[in-house]
């Protein structure tokens, strides 16, 4: 062995790490309070990305997320082309989730897996890569300020620097005040200038947190499931909400059929309720514990809570695609049980 080989490594990476954990501890404990984390306002509904603009935060963070996929599915699409038959890097992880989605996706559609996994897979790779977008530093956190519209608490404002003609201020923490709006209230021109205290809204939010984006999905999942029931089973897959035939001939059973049909059409729609507020609150909750956690413990335990939530994401990405995939396997197969799905050429 050379003097290289055994001359001692120096610990650079640790002593980096060490001098990141000092620094966070300064700015959160005894540097100025313009430092300090600040706990997050919470608001449900996704706010616009500017006054007046009609796009939303978590709108703009879903496009993001579009531009994303599209980049990846067109590198998937070359790599394709190529010729090379291993893949390695990016493409080989790529493959990997690809292949274990076809995996569960045929384990409960046998042969509708080709027809089914566009759908859901897209669903998956969509929440997915939405869940691991809004971990990017900068979402819930850099914004432009307003004025509360409600009651709440609002921090007052200091100037950092100006580029150009933009200045650019943030929040103090040390000039929290509790604000009582009143509602009746009209805002004057004289009032449209710099607001005394503030709240920040964020120019990026994660699809996830809003509620349009999950119904959204969800109501595309529950009517492919109808769509794939009818291309099974035709006209007859009615019958399973709807079962006039049994009614008239079946006596009392039919008339408990009839009841039974009428609840699962129930079921059909509060199976949307359910699919989006389990992805919506989950989500939400995460992002909301981030905030409080960081703002209240910012040193050492938010990157441990950051794994987890990326772990996290990638459980509610895969629940929400498998739930799918169970709703579409079983509208294949009538109410008997027997399926009358087109063979697949």
């Amino acid at each position: 062995m050379n003097e290289a080989q055994t001359k001692k490594r120096r610990p650079v990476k640790r002593w980096i790490v060490l001098a990141l954990v000092a620094i966070g501890i300064y700015a959160a404990f005894m540097g100025p309070s313009i430092l300090k984390p600040v706990p997050p306002t919470v608001v449900l509904p996704a706010e616009p990305i500017w006054p007046g603009v009609p796009i939303t935060n978590s709108m703009a963070a879903t496009l993001i997320t579009d531009v994303l996929l599209i980049l990846l599915a067109i590198g998937a699409y070359r790599f394709s082309k190529s010729g090379e038959l291993v893949p390695s890097g990016f493409y080989n992880a790529f493959e990997a989730i690809v292949e274990f989605l076809w995996n569960t996706v045929e384990g409960s559609t046998g042969k509708w897996a080709r027809r089914i996994i566009p759908v859901v897979g897209t669903i998956f790779l969509l929440i997915f890569v939405a869940n691991m977008v809004k971990m990017l530093p900068g979402f819930e956190s850099i914004g432009y300020l307003e004025a509360p519209h409600k009651t709440g608490e609002a921090y007052s404002i200091v100037k950092l620097f100006q580029i150009g003609s933009l200045p650019v201020y943030a929040i103090d923490p040390a000039g929290a005040e509790r604000i009582v709006v009143d509602p009746t209230h009209e805002t004057t021109e004289e009032e449209h200038g710099l607001c005394e205290h503030c709240q920040v809204i964020p120019f990026l939010r994660g699809p996830a947190t809003d509620l349009n984006f999950t119904f959204a999905l969800a109501v595309i999942a529950i009517v492919m499931t109808q769509v794939y029931g009818v291309w099974a089973l035709g006209p007859r897959y009615f019958e399973k909400f709807i079962p006039i035939r049994r009614l008239v001939k079946g006596g009392a059973f039919g008339a408990i059929d009839f009841v039974v049909g009428l609840l699962e059409l129930i079921l059909e729609f509060a199976k949307i309720l359910s699919f989006s507020f389990r992805l919506f609150g989950n989500i939400f909750a995460g992002v909301l514990l981030l905030s409080l956690v960081g703002s209240l413990l910012p040193v050492l335990l938010p990157p441990g809570l950051y794994l987890f939530e990326i772990f996290f994401g990638i459980i509610q990405a895969y629940v929400f695609f498998l739930l799918a995939t169970i709703f579409m396997s079983t509208a294949l197969v009538s109410h008997h049980g027997d399926e009358h799905g087109k063979e697949q050429h």
